[in-house]
């Protein structure tokens, strides 16, 4: 008899690189069952990127094209690696693209997942380009999600709120890691980054201009002169790494901060904080604030952060940029002072109430992707308490 093949679910991506889109859809690959669904992911880059080897020991194929434009591209690799049940492209203003190639493949189910609020682009040529784009989205989607209200007005326009195609789905993480106690860990850290008795100040992002790493230095200006024994915990890679390497440089400022790249004990490092800023120009959700509430650190966030990213136990406090980086360096004093204590049980709650868990993610996936029945999940959900 011979074995069944599982069924295939396509991503679209940019790349698997160490992002909130992707890092969601690690969480939820990582915990179904593979033999009995597979997802593989399309991307648009030559290099390897951060989840590629992780994917293809579950199972998923990377496959690599050249023109995010190419309809016939996109097409021709769903014809060769299917048949998929669903095509899930993630890939902004260009999901259109990846769902009229999964409509000329015949594919049943077509996503469109829209995860940030604004993009880097202007112009006429741009604007015409999203008219027609939102209206391909509509037409082509059988299904359009997004991680926060702001995010779906961005991607769909006002009147995609409204259409029936759409649902909020919010970003799911593994938040049992975040649970955990790293003290020996910590200690250890603090001691090798000489550390020692700092107040710790922490971001978590890629350097890109979004993320506002420019602001997060004028600040950290204002605070060594309220605070000398203060440090600044980076970590994440990208484009502006090195500019913003310059900057610390000439600013004088090289002695407080600790760039840390790319790693993948962040449960352990965001208990190193004592607080988390992140002074975002814009942004989808936030899914590094999900952990950071998960690990009980305060977060002083900029008013581009969606109130979705909020889980109501009094960790996030919005600040306003205008503010300026003066009374940021302020309030980021007073909070990294007046830590709460946060119970296991409490984040545990305000997870599952807000939807965040894995299983639920996983649930309301499957549900969309009209899986019925059959052995799709995979118990690996420990027990935290």
């Amino acid at each position: 008899m011979s074995k069944k093949e599982p069924k295939r679910i396509l991503q679209v991506v940019g790349a698997m690189n160490r992002g909130g889109t992707e890092t969601m859809l690690m969480n939820i690959y990582r915990n179904i069952n593979h033999q009995s669904i597979q997802f593989d992911f399309i991307s648009y880059s030559n290099n390897r990127a951060d989840y590629d080897n992780e994917i293809e020991k579950l199972g998923g194929k990377i496959i690599r094209l050249q023109k995010t434009e190419s309809i016939i591209e996109l097409y021709q690799a769903i014809k060769e690696n299917g048949p998929y049940e669903a095509v899930h492209s993630h890939t902004l203003f260009h999901c259109g693209i990846g769902n009229v190639a999964a409509q000329l493949a015949g594919v049943k189910i077509r996503v469109a997942h829209s995860h940030t609020t604004m993009d880097n682009h202007i112009g006429l040529f741009r604007k015409m380009y999203i008219v027609f784009m939102r209206a391909l989205i509509k037409k082509t989607s059988t299904n359009l999600l997004a991680c926060s209200q702001g995010a779906a007005i961005y991607l769909f326009g006002k009147k995609g709120l409204e259409s029936k195609k759409y649902s909020y789905f919010p970003n799911a993480i593994d938040y049992s890691p975040y649970l955990n106690d790293y003290h020996k860990e910590v200690n250890r850290f603090k001691l090798e980054e000489g550390l020692g008795n700092s107040t710790v100040i922490g971001h978590v992002g890629r350097f890109i201009e979004a993320k506002n790493h420019t602001f997060l230095l004028q600040t950290l200006k204002c605070l060594v002169v309220k605070v000398p024994n203060v440090k600044l915990l980076l970590v994440g890679d990208g484009d502006l790494r090195v500019e913003i390497e310059n900057i610390v440089k000439n600013e004088g400022l090289y002695e407080y901060v600790r760039f840390l790249g790319l790693r993948k004990d962040i449960p352990m490092l965001l208990q190193c904080m004592d607080v988390f800023v992140f002074p975002s120009r814009y942004e989808g959700l936030g899914l590094v604030l999900l952990e950071a509430q998960a690990s009980g650190i305060p977060c002083i966030v900029s008013e581009a952060i969606q109130p979705e990213a909020n889980l109501q136990l009094g960790l996030m406090t919005t600040k306003s940029l205008s503010d300026g980086p003066e009374e940021w360096a302020e309030h980021l004093l007073l909070q990294s002072v007046s830590k709460q204590s946060i119970s296991k049980t409490q984040i545990i709650h305000s997870f599952e109430q807000n939807g965040y868990s894995i299983t639920l993610a996983i649930t309301k996936l499957f549900e969309l992707y009209k899986f019925k029945g059959g052995d799709y999940y995979e118990k690996r959900f420990n027990s935290v308490l």
